[in-house]
């Protein structure tokens, strides 16, 4: 329960409701080192699956074909302490950096079009994941979602993206004979465009 609160909301918070709704008496600081301990468990685990999916160990899926299976990926900087970012170079030269690159990734399938031409999502297979990591990391952590969703039972994979080298570069490796989407990330339309292949080819 400790993990559970301690995930969803500031640590004295979680105290607060484990008092209120089970009548337990823990302190901020036990539900956050409980958090953290089981948050790093899974973690652990979740690497132990990444490297299998590298090593191509993975389990055969099983099911229906897959008219088109998504995967979208992306970066953004968020804010974090002065500690995470120590020896880091910011975007103004001279100036240290203020935040880290969380790298995103959301595998879906579709089952139908808009009448506009955009692709609507299967709520019942869609999986978000992001991690601040390289990028090599990140690849192979999007691999396993992807597969977890399908990927082996997809007829048609589509990876959408913008410019970024490092996403079309994870495209090539870990997603080949993927259709290549280099447009809006927001909402994916009929796919285009050519074969994912590396930016410096």
């Amino acid at each position: 329960m400790q993990a559970v609160v301690g995930q969803q909301a500031p640590f004295d918070q979680g105290r607060q409701q484990l008092q209120l709704l089970a009548g337990l008496d823990v302190t901020a600081k036990s539900v956050e080192r409980i958090a953290e301990m089981i948050g790093e468990d899974m973690a652990a685990r979740e690497q132990v699956d990444i490297q299998r999916a590298v090593q191509l160990d993975l389990p055969m899926m099983i099911g229906p074909p897959i008219p088109i299976l998504y995967i979208e990926m992306d970066g953004t900087g968020v804010p974090v302490v002065k500690k995470e970012t120590v020896g880091r170079q910011g975007k103004t030269a001279g100036q240290p950096s203020h935040t880290r690159e969380v790298k995103l990734g959301y595998v879906f399938t579709q089952t139908a079009w808009d009448k506009e031409g955009y692709a609507i999502r299967d709520p019942d297979s869609t999986t978000y994941t992001g991690a601040i990591e390289t990028a090599a990391q990140f690849g192979k952590r999007l691999y396993l979602e992807a597969w977890n969703r399908g990927w082996s039972r997809a007829q048609k994979k589509v990876v959408l993206g913008d410019g970024a080298e490092w996403i079309w570069n994870l495209a090539a490796q870990h997603f080949p004979g993927a259709i290549s989407d280099r447009r809006s990330l927001s909402r994916p339309r009929a796919p285009l465009g050519g074969r994912a292949q590396a930016v410096s080819q």
